[in-house]
């Protein structure tokens, strides 16, 4: 399951390799082959691609998969499909996290020919870059539905956007959480997030990152806060709160490949969680990876 997207970051993947070969954290799953669904648990969570160049993900179960966002190209997301060995037609459902151009930009042209409904709410709906494309079913953002055998749970995040949510998916006794694109975590927010086998939660930046790194002021504010992303220091504040016997899997979503580094993401969870029998990992942007 090595497949690289070639995207001129050649370090990245010396880094994998050096990784894999035992001479630093292990910041990507390193398996043979996939296991079943059913000896995994009943979900899967597959990421062709998270941070702020595009975003889409596929949660997996077994009777079929949703695709959450559509922020890669056609193109792009058939072949990451395809090196992950996801069947088009397996996908049942779009569901939209909100309407910012890197989750929505390739919506319509996805959607018609995943031949899939899209899932949105009603602010969501409203965005031109989504209501001139396709006409979702309509959700709230505290909502409850089944898709494919798959119970989904809507729950509000704090962005600056127009009813934007996070998800829980549920199936049999199995449980996966995701949330990116929120500036906080409310209590709400962490309740619905906890007691989830896998949990994949936005680590976007490094507050220190940030502080001295190119971008302008207004836009470090923005980032910064209550309606823009979650930091690695967030993150950890949360897990402190949720984390559970149950969690096997920590997932960091939407890092900067400005203001965060994968290994600085995963040191500062593991600063936490020391237990190796939960994994940590962080997601890429460029390359799709699946956590079982």
């Amino acid at each position: 399951m090595d497949y690289l997207y070639d995207d001129n970051q050649a370090p990245i993947w010396d880094e994998i390799k050096k990784k894999r070969e035992g001479k630093g954290l292990e910041i990507e799953p390193n398996y043979d082959a996939i296991e079943p669904l059913g000896s995994c648990g009943g979900l899967r969570l597959h990421v062709l691609g998270s941070g702020s160049k595009g975003n889409s993900c596929v949660v997996e179960g077994t009777q079929g998969a949703l695709l959450i966002d559509a922020g890669f190209s056609k193109k792009a997301s058939l072949e990451r499909l395809a090196a992950l060995n996801i069947k088009p037609e397996s996908i049942k459902a779009i569901l939209l996290t909100h309407e910012h151009y890197d989750h929505t930009k390739n919506l319509g042209v996805i959607a018609r020919a995943l031949k899939v409904p899209v899932y949105a709410t009603f602010g969501t709906a409203s965005a031109p870059v989504v209501s001139k494309e396709v006409s979702p079913y309509l959700i709230h953002q505290r909502d409850s539905f089944d898709i494919a055998g798959i119970r989904v749970k809507t729950f509000p995040t704090s962005h600056d956007a127009n009813e934007p949510v996070a998800f829980r998916f549920e199936s049999d006794k199995d449980a996966l959480a995701y949330l990116t694109d929120s500036g906080v975590l409310s209590a709400e927010a962490k309740e619905l997030l906890g007691d989830a086998r896998i949990l994949a939660l936005e680590s976007n930046y490094d507050p220190k990152m940030l502080e001295e790194g190119p971008y302008p002021l207004y836009l470090k504010k923005r980032i910064a806060s209550d309606t823009g992303h979650l930091s690695n220091v967030q993150a950890l504040d949360a897990l402190k709160e949720i984390i559970s016997s149950r969690l096997q899997t920590i997932v960091g979503m939407h890092l900067s490949e400005t203001n965060n580094h994968p290994e600085v993401s995963i040191t500062a969870i593991r600063t936490l969680i020391q237990d190796e029998s939960i994994k940590v990992y962080a997601a890429r942007q460029n390359r799709p990876i699946s956590y079982i």
